[in-house]
């Protein structure tokens, strides 16, 4: 409710330190935890932007331990749900693994399109 109230008024820092404390809760197992954990990273999308909650995705979406992979998936399902059309600008460039058949490029006008 915090995170809710306070977005677009310039407190991204204190809004960064409060998802610093609530992201390493997401791996609980009470329903209720889960439930709340997922409500927070949710008003954290609101309030940070869906580029900062996909940085911070990224990097367990293929984590070898299945029940991280899980947490992060759906984390990652959320937050595309919530904000499909804006993590295009966000996703890494994989553009230097492009060979003769397949061409991994982004222009910038696909990303504005």
């Amino acid at each position: 409710h915090i995170a809710l109230g306070v977005a677009g008024l310039g407190c991204e820092d204190s809004m960064m330190h409060l998802l610093n404390l609530v992201w390493p809760n997401c791996f609980e197992t009470s329903p209720h935890v889960i439930g709340a954990v997922m409500d927070a990273v949710e008003a954290m999308r609101v309030t940070l932007g869906p580029g900062v909650l996909l940085n911070y995705t990224l990097q367990g979406l293929f984590h070898p331990a299945r029940k991280v992979r899980e947490v992060y998936w759906r984390v990652y399902n959320a937050l595309y749900l919530g904000a499909a059309h804006s993590l295009v600008p966000f996703y890494p460039d994989l553009s230097e693994l492009s060979d003769d058949r397949n061409v991994y490029d982004r222009h910038p006008l696909q990303m504005f399109i």
